[in-house]
């Protein structure tokens, strides 16, 4: 690794109600592992530095969940307020040594090692990464420290893309040949799609 690099960690949004599924999809086990240590594994795999997880609804279960992997747990208290919440308390705990953050939702236990790396690859202060499938933008989104305090202004059960829309000249787009890494596990037809996928291996990196 190269001293001028920039350095980049993740944080996974883990605190959501679950409200589709009806029971918490973050435990839910793929071969016997559930979603959330899935996700921090692959981030663990291509990362250095430790994982930011925010908890919030169960958040002891979905602690114990990935207890003794290399992560940094921080409960967004407000976290039934939305999305926006859980991704202000992310921001909030990034390292100050950190040029960039991906920021990861915990129900995509598909999430490639090979896409984490290659959008770390492209990170700049002044940068945020998207990555793609035949022009569909999906997560992780990589975010530059110069656009952390719009991320903290954000509220509502909203996510980030209006941050993405009002700087078109500062986002890089990664296409990938595959939608697996994208997928998420919000009905328990999504988590038997995930598990069988899994069971035969990903369709592409």
């Amino acid at each position: 690794m190269d001293p001028s690099d920039p350095i980049v960690g993740a944080a996974v949004l883990a605190a959501g109600l679950s409200r589709r599924m009806g029971h918490n999809k973050l435990l839910a086990p793929i071969n016997g592992t559930p979603v959330i240590r899935h996700v921090v594994g692959a981030i663990c795999a291509a990362t250095r530095e430790p994982v930011v997880v925010v908890t919030g609804h169960q958040a002891e279960m979905v602690a114990a969940a990935i207890g003794g992997t290399r992560t940094m747990i921080v409960h967004a208290a407000d976290f039934s307020a939305g999305m926006s919440a859980s991704l202000r308390a992310a921001i909030a705990a990034v390292p100050a040594h950190w040029d960039a953050v991906l920021l990861c939702l915990g129900d995509m236990p598909l999430l490639s090692t090979d896409l984490i790396a290659a959008m770390i690859g492209l990170a700049r202060r002044d940068r945020i990464v998207v990555p793609q499938f035949e022009g569909v933008q999906g997560n992780p989104v990589l975010w530059g420290r110069d656009f952390f305090a719009a991320l903290m202004s954000l509220s509502g059960d909203s996510g980030a893309k209006a941050v993405i829309a009002a700087h078109p000249s500062r986002v890089v787009r990664v296409d990938w040949p595959c939608a697996d890494p994208f997928r998420d596990v919000d009905t328990d037809e999504a988590l038997a799609m995930a598990r069988a996928i899994m069971n035969r291996g990903m369709s592409a990196p």
